[in-house]
């Protein structure tokens, strides 16, 4: 099995603001191009940095991994939108064989190096963990995933819930579209939103 040629890939820390952004799926091509499965449809850092951290497969994954170990940054020779996802041309990786190799590798960026939103939009990973509120001020949840769902997302939260008395987490989704959302306040980790606990 080829692996990446060496010193294209160089020892590293990951750094601590380091949001993981999607993994290798395989490779694209024969020259070397990988194909990215994106953890969600943002894809503005990874086409904007010209440098990621890669990270092996979880070990349930990493069944005959030999690439590289612990953390490597590598840098970008180009990376394009192509389908549903990304594909890339990786430093150091010429051939496809080399490209198979990465199968399953994450991709990292630190949030520092993400591009900046125009006003009004939000990148999945600040939206994370947001608490949610409505007019009223009644919590209806903390977003634990955004949705796609063509031309906008759907916020996800969770939220405990009493069934026949026993303690549950309950899901409830929200489009994240003007018409519902009022304000998204990352300083004080707060969305509020034109929702009731019975729509």
């Amino acid at each position: 099995m080829t692996s990446p040629a060496s010193g294209a890939f160089q020892a590293s820390s990951l750094p601590d603001d380091a949001i993981e952004l999607g993994r290798i799926q395989d490779a694209w091509g024969i020259k070397g191009w990988v194909r990215i499965l994106l953890h969600s449809a943002d894809t503005e850092a990874l086409l904007a940095s010209s440098r990621w951290f890669l990270q092996p497969p979880e070990a349930r994954f990493a069944r005959g991994f030999s690439a590289f170990s612990g953390c490597v940054g590598v840098d970008v020779a180009e990376v394009k939108t192509h389908a549903d996802g990304l594909v890339a041309q990786l430093e150091g990786v010429n051939d496809r064989n080399a490209a198979e190799a990465l199968k399953g590798v994450r991709i990292y960026l630190p949030r520092s190096a993400f591009p900046a939103t125009p006003e009004g939009e939000y990148y999945w990973v600040d939206l994370i963990g947001l608490s949610v509120v409505n007019r009223e001020g009644v919590h209806l949840g903390v977003v634990r995933d955004l949705m796609p769902t063509g031309p906008n997302s759907v916020l996800v939260l969770e939220y405990p819930d009493l069934v026949d008395g026993v303690q549950q987490t309950a899901e409830r989704m929200i489009p994240f579209v003007a018409a519902y959302v009022d304000h998204v306040d990352k300083a004080e980790r707060k969305i509020t939103v034109d929702w009731q606990l019975d729509y």
